[in-house]
């Protein structure tokens, strides 16, 4: 039975990376439910610091020096460091200074983390920016205030040095720190993905997730065809400006949503990954050509790698002929035997299910059967 046009999910077809360590199974969860292949590697592992020397001892000196504001960053970072706290014995006298201070939150979670301590924030921006935090705050004048900063693992470019040039005394509180993940394993599948186009889009959460992707394509000497690939074939999808940056910093441009949150960044991907696949209409046929399956006139068909790599060459120029030692140079692990592309050819045109599509040219190689009303050229490199 065909597929009706309906039927198929705004990500069917496509593979999208996940490099999230935390609320992975959420965002794998929203893609899966809109038909995209999920493809796991942690980039970094979250460590919390509940035994750490450098939160204890900003703790004791947050209670004994009570600070003017306190600006609270995450709700995971936040409810740790109450928790933290209350095994170090310091929980009340922790809720009493920040009770006493004017609490900022960053966003709608971190209210929540901070009302459910019992504690009442301030104020709390609309766009969930530290930006405007920032600006906030410079506004309002920091000269000789004594502020706390709830650090969140990513970088946060000028914040600190700002507020300190404009006067304020910055307490930093590193409630959990990034570190690579224990088994890198998956993260070395997600980078030959990459490099292999086995993926169509990546997504981050956290410039440290970003950054320690690069770092590890960098130990193994292939930072530099990652970052080519990431900017030519793999839409990379960052949940925010502030994550971006480390791609940034590489060229490499980026995607993200208006709202700072996993909902909005899965719904950049439902439209911007169909934008990418290109329509055509080859032999009475309408077909759009997505990461691991093509829409033939409605119908879903998935495609093995080797029959997709071909495919991908003969778009290129749809209408023109494509010689055989071109389509095998596109075949991973081939070697020089034109016979694999026959076998790769013929399994091809038997998962599109209209073997018509592509046409052989004698002695010469295959072309798709582009329909003759479409100018060619419009679609050439």
């Amino acid at each position: 039975m065909r597929q009706d046009q309906r039927d198929i999910k705004p990500l069917d077809g496509f593979t999208v990376g996940v490099t999230a360590a935390r609320r992975a199974d959420e965002l794998g969860a929203l893609l899966r439910r809109r038909g995209a292949e999920v493809l796991h590697a942690p980039a970094l592992r979250i460590v919390p610091l509940s035994d750490d020397d450098q939160l204890l001892a900003a703790t004791r000196t947050l209670i004994a020096d009570a600070p003017d504001l306190v600006v609270a960053t995450t709700a995971i970072g936040f409810r740790g460091w109450v928790e933290a706290a209350d095994g170090w014995g310091l929980g009340e006298g922790l809720l009493a200074t920040l009770a006493g201070s004017e609490l900022l939150a960053r966003g709608p979670k971190v209210r929540g983390a901070v009302r459910a301590a019992g504690l009442t924030e301030k104020w709390s921006p609309a766009s969930e920016s530290m930006a405007e935090v920032l600006q906030r705050l410079l506004d309002q004048g920091v000269t000789d205030r004594r502020i706390a900063l709830q650090l969140h693992g990513e970088p946060l470019p000028g914040f600190i040095e700002a507020l300190r040039e404009a006067g304020a005394e910055v307490v930093e509180v590193p409630v959990y720190r990034w570190m690579p993940p224990e088994d890198i394993a998956p993260v070395d599948r997600l980078i030959d993905a990459v490099l292999g186009r086995g993926v169509d889009a990546l997504t981050f959460t956290s410039a440290p997730a970003a950054a320690s992707l690069l770092k590890r394509a960098d130990e193994r000497g292939v930072c530099d065809q990652v970052v080519t690939a990431l900017q030519k074939f793999v839409l990379p999808a960052c949940v925010g400006p502030v994550t971006a940056l480390p791609l940034q910093a590489r060229d490499v441009p980026t995607c993200q949503p208006d709202r700072f949150r996993l909902g909005p960044l899965v719904q950049l991907l439902c439209h911007a990954l169909p934008e990418r696949a290109r329509p055509l209409p080859v032999a009475g046929r309408r077909i759009e050509i997505r990461g691991h399956a093509v829409i033939v006139d409605g119908e879903l068909r998935p495609v093995p790698p080797a029959g997709m790599a071909l495919l991908r060459l003969l778009a290129r120029r749809p209408g023109w002929v494509v010689p055989r030692a071109e389509l095998l140079r596109a075949l991973p692990g081939a070697g020089r035997d034109e016979h694999a592309v026959e076998t790769a050819m013929a399994r091809l045109r038997g998962a599109l299910g209209a073997p018509t599509l592509i046409q052989t040219v004698v002695k010469r190689g295959y072309r798709l059967a582009l329909d003759p009303a479409l100018d060619s050229h419009k679609y050439s490199d």
